[in-house]
């Protein structure tokens, strides 16, 4: 059989996935949540805009005669996650996950662990700092508490809203970056603390280095939970995956 694979993507991880399928006879559609106004266009096929649920979901794998799935969404992207396996499970088409390993911190880190936005809310309720806030646009209103903070904001899109900070900055920019690039950054921006999600990978690491090199405090938001579900690290094991999976590849 054939795969007719549907890839979720808007990770580094997906868009080079979806350059591999396109030089391969694989049929292949990217999903794309539709958050960014300027998405980098995938070298396959590609939707925009969410399905609906489990049941949007379902009907589109059976519309569609989808064969595959790879969950390669970002690892915060749990309500995502959890509606594919759900209408994975419901159609019967095999899924698996392409996630990155967790960050982990090293001896000379001051990380802060938090188990979601609420309390890095919380764990900002302290005296004026100089804060890079790294959690992605929808949810920079959640730091409305903490007025008293200058904060730097680094988005790939500008806000469509005015935003409640008093005093913040706005750098418009699309990763991967470098740790020498954000050590320049937070010096320019005398930055005291990052607060980041654990998105794990390389693409966003450069501002967990950049803060270790400069002494900075980070206040890293935990994974949500996800799902009991099939899951790789590379491209290699997806590939590996689709071979073993009732398809006619010869991977």
């Amino acid at each position: 059989m054939s795969p007719n694979l549907l890839l979720l993507g808007g990770t580094l991880e997906a868009t080079a996935l979806a350059q591999f399928l396109a030089q391969t006879d694989i049929r292949a559609t990217v999903s794309l949540a539709g958050r960014v106004a300027r998405p980098k266009r995938a070298a396959l096929p590609q939707r925009v805009g969410g399905f609906g649920g489990v049941a949007g979901l379902e009907a589109y794998l059976r519309e569609n005669a989808i064969t595959h799935v790879v969950d390669a969404t970002h690892p915060f992207a749990a309500q995502m996650s959890h509606n594919a396996v759900a209408a994975c499970a419901q159609a019967g088409v095999p899924l698996i996950a392409l996630t990155r390993e967790p960050w982990v911190p090293q001896s000379d880190d001051r990380w802060v662990r938090v188990a979601d936005i609420a309390e890095a809310v919380a764990a900002l309720d302290r005296p004026a700092a100089r804060v890079m806030l790294a959690v992605g646009r929808m949810h920079l209103a959640a730091f409305a508490p903490n007025p008293q903070h200058h904060y730097l904001l680094r988005l790939i899109d500008a806000p469509d809203a005015p935003l409640p900070f008093p005093h913040h900055e706005i750098v418009l920019d699309r990763g991967p970056f470098t740790e020498e690039g954000d050590r320049l950054l937070m010096a320019r921006h005398g930055t005291q603390i990052v607060v980041s999600k654990n998105s794990g990978g390389t693409g966003a690491y450069a501002k967990i280095a950049a803060a270790r090199a400069r002494g900075s405090q980070v206040i890293m938001i935990d994974r949500p939970a996800m799902p009991e579900r099939l899951e790789a690290h590379t491209m290699q094991e997806v590939m590996n995956w689709l071979s073993h999976s009732g398809t006619d590849l010869g991977v």
